[in-house]
């Protein structure tokens, strides 16, 4: 049906949706089925179906989930000042929608479908727009604060992704927790050094 969207998403819905999230965490991707959505759900596995008529269309609702998630996270920051927001963003960005390894490992198997499922390109393809926007309208906004040099907003906002994607993503691989911290003093640097004025 895909009528999961945003704040029209109903309760069953979310029900689901946390289904989904602890099915993903018991079983990765691969062996993902909707009889083991089902299993974590309380309700019938027909409810399941009368809302998404498949795996893939699931999922898809699941990331919207997951971005809905991050943005009520950061919905404060909007009272914020340009710079303590970024680092926010920034920080919640880095943290990843769960902790859990089980998920995060799930999460990389799924972005990895990307190149071959359409619809998971697209929806991971919104997302990283929407992120990448947020950032952006934040460095903007410090610009035209005085707190940042006239930069290009939009670069820096891609800058920040592939930073933060990066960590992520080897911090999944190779199990390195010091990769995320890491990568936070780099982006601090890249900060002072590219959006700070000279005499800050």
């Amino acid at each position: 049906m895909g009528e999961d969207t945003g704040t029209e998403r109903s309760e069953t819905q979310t029900a689901i949706m946390e289904a989904t999230y602890r099915a993903l965490c018991e079983h990765g991707y691969a062996d993902l089925t909707m009889q083991a959505i089902a299993d974590e759900f309380e309700k019938s596995k027909s409810l399941i179906h009368y809302h998404y008529d498949t795996k893939e269309e699931l999922l898809v609702a699941f990331l919207d989930y997951l971005i809905d998630g991050f943005l009520a996270k950061v919905e404060d920051t909007d009272d914020e000042d340009p710079r303590e927001r970024l680092d926010t963003l920034v920080d919640t960005l880095l943290a990843g929608p769960e902790k859990s390894e089980d998920f995060q490992v799930a999460m990389l198997e799924l972005r990895s479908q990307a190149p071959y499922v359409e619809a998971y390109r697209e929806a991971f393809s919104a997302n990283d727009a929407h992120l990448r926007s947020l950032l952006a309208d934040t460095v903007r906004d410090g610009i035209e604060a005085g707190e940042f040099r006239d930069v290009d907003p939009d670069r820096v906002a891609e800058t920040l992704l592939v930073l933060v994607d990066g960590a992520r993503s080897r911090s999944v691989l190779f199990g390195d927790s010091d990769t995320v911290e890491h990568t936070r003093q780099t982006i601090d640097g890249y900060v002072r050094s590219h959006l700070l004025p000279d005499d800050t």
